[in-house]
């Protein structure tokens, strides 16, 4: 029986580390950790959008179960029972540092301790409305978001040294086996470093190698976001600028990652306490014309998966495609208590190296397309099925960039990857259901903001 600590940041596209192959960022700490034991390859989050994707971890439920499909938090189902709160009913101290951003806020989730939660205030964000389109009119002006500031880590460096203060003061007097969870905001967009991480790769102020002209750019679904967003707008300073930013911000989280991993050896702990390091989703960072998250394209729907510890093999790689789901299963895994049945995912340390046959599932229902799409990851082969567009279907270990889609040449391929999709759900039906509930959040939401208005 061990303990657990995971660590995750925000909006971190696995691509952008030493450790998944980039050029020239350096991420050392991530590098120590894969060293101490395994990098999962292909790891993905179950939506990329921050609140479905950490309330479908925080609940061990798929997004369209949860039916929390946005950033708008107005009417979303609150009692789906936590794995902070399953644990420590089995005896397992629970403590919970940074960010939620789930369905119910931090002091609801059943943590035995819950710090820093930083909850979205009701109703969160207005803007999901997919019938018609939202567009987001000002948009473009979030391209200057980076640059210099001296507080620009002040926040995640806060809640980085309380989790630090607990590992010295209180996770010694614990008598019971211990989940640790921390989270941190970066490389979450706006892009600010302070001068010293701001300095530490001008390189990184280049322009993304494919942009809006690919096939890829002018999917529907792709020119549905760049609308939302207005990031058609972005000038070639802004982009340079953004992305040189980013770069800072991985950096600063990798050092974040190391003062974790320094206070682990300094408490002898690494034998006792498996250590994963993840995030919620990626970012586009300008590829295809696109920011941020919201595709099920690999920058925003991959993540970075590195964990070590018991149950972990040392300098190990993992091919076989993982998610968020099996993480968490890996909590349970580690503190040897029971998962409830229903709840999906795998624990990290029973899954096979190289498994050809295991099926990744990702779904997307916010703000930005203009109908829900869903993924389906099995082997080399990944499908996007569109409910209002073509779907794509790339071969990604000969097309790692999806650059070019080959449904037309391969339907028995695409129709394999379509029957796992039925498997898990039933398309029309969730992307129906979500529509229909998204009817009744924007029907609340005019009531919120007009509450003298008269009906008829």
């Amino acid at each position: 029986m061990n303990n657990s600590i995971v660590m995750i940041s925000d909006e971190h596209n696995p691509l952008y580390s030493s450790v998944y192959g980039h050029p020239y960022i350096r991420t050392p700490n991530m590098e120590r950790l894969r060293d101490q034991g395994t990098v999962y390859r292909h790891a993905y989050c179950p939506s990329p959008l921050c609140s479905p994707s950490r309330s479908a971890f925080m609940s061990g439920k798929r997004v369209h179960e949860l039916q929390n499909y946005s950033n708008c938090n107005l009417g979303i189902p609150s009692d789906a029972p936590t794995y902070g709160d399953v644990l420590r009913e089995q005896g397992v101290y629970t403590a919970y540092f940074g960010k939620t951003d789930v369905y119910a806020p931090g002091e609801q989730l059943g943590f035995s301790e819950m710090h820093y939660s930083k909850d979205r205030p009701v109703p969160g964000d207005a803007h999901f409305g997919r019938r018609p389109l939202s567009i987001r009119k000002g948009a473009a002006q979030r391209a200057d978001g980076y640059g210099v500031k001296q507080d620009a880590f002040n926040n995640d460096l806060k809640v980085m040294d309380a989790a630090l203060r607990w590992l010295d003061e209180v996770s010694p007097t614990i008598q019971s086996r211990w989940c640790l969870t921390i989270n941190l905001v970066n490389p979450h967009f706006p892009q600010w470093n302070t001068s010293p991480y701001w300095d530490l790769y001008p390189q990184a102020a280049d322009l993304p190698a494919w942009g809006r002209d690919e096939e890829s750019a002018r999917h529907e679904y792709a020119r549905d976001l760049r609308g939302h967003f207005e990031t058609d707008l972005f000038t070639e300073e802004q982009i340079r600028g953004l992305r040189r930013g980013y770069a800072g911000n991985v950096a600063f989280v990798d050092d974040q990652l190391g003062r974790l991993l320094d206070k682990m050896e300094a408490q002898g702990l690494l034998n006792t306490t498996q250590i994963i390091y993840t995030s919620d989703h990626g970012e586009m960072l300008g590829k295809f014309g696109m920011w941020w998250k919201c595709s099920l394209y690999e920058d925003s729907v991959r993540i970075p998966c590195l964990a070590a510890g018991p149950g972990y093999a040392k300098a190990a790689e993992v091919t076989t495609p993982v998610d968020l789901h099996d993480v968490q299963a890996s909590l349970f895994h580690a503190a040897q208590v029971p998962r409830p049945a229903s709840w999906v995912g795998e624990p990290l340390q029973t899954i096979a190296a190289q498994d050809e046959d295991r099926v990744i599932f990702s779904e997307y229902h916010g703000h930005g397309t203009r109908s829900g799409a869903y993924m389906i990851r099995k082997g080399a082969w990944k499908l996007i099925y569109y409910m209002e567009a073509p779907h794509q279907l790339f071969h990604l270990s000969e097309d790692p960039d999806e650059r070019r889609n080959v449904y037309e040449a391969h339907p028995d391929k695409a129709q394999e990857l379509e029957e796992e999709l039925r498997r898990i759900c039933s398309p029309e039906r969730e992307n129906e259901r979500a529509h229909e509930f998204q009817k009744n959040q924007l029907e609340s939401l005019s009531e919120l903001q007009n509450p003298y208005r008269e009906d008829g």
